[in-house]
């Protein structure tokens, strides 16, 4: 399983636009065979920032996602509701309960 965390920074005033931009992307996610889960959440200590905690079931299933013309368009809108890059952390699972 690999899992990755994405902290999106939201320009001040944005988020609904933001938030809409998730709202078209997330149906799209949801159909793809190798997403186990895409939760769209915000940081308690900064309301402004989302958290996107993603799992797949496996390397394949990432680099499908990263490659769908959906997310290269939530990518491009993005730029409009951002501050600077997302910081993202890819893990690989070792063990759960």
């Amino acid at each position: 399983m690999i899992t990755l965390i994405a902290r999106l920074p939201v320009v001040e005033g944005r988020m609904d636009e933001a938030l809409a931009a998730f709202k078209v992307l997330m149906p799209e996610v949801a159909k793809e065979e190798g997403t186990v889960l895409y939760s769209l959440n915000t940081d308690k200590a900064d309301p402004n920032t989302l958290v996107i905690v993603e799992q797949y079931r496996d390397e394949e299933s990432l680099k499908f996602h990263s490659s769908t013309p959906y997310l290269k368009e939530f990518f491009a809108k993005s730029a409009s509701f951002t501050r600077g890059r997302p910081e993202v952390v890819i893990m690989e699972e070792i063990s759960r309960t």
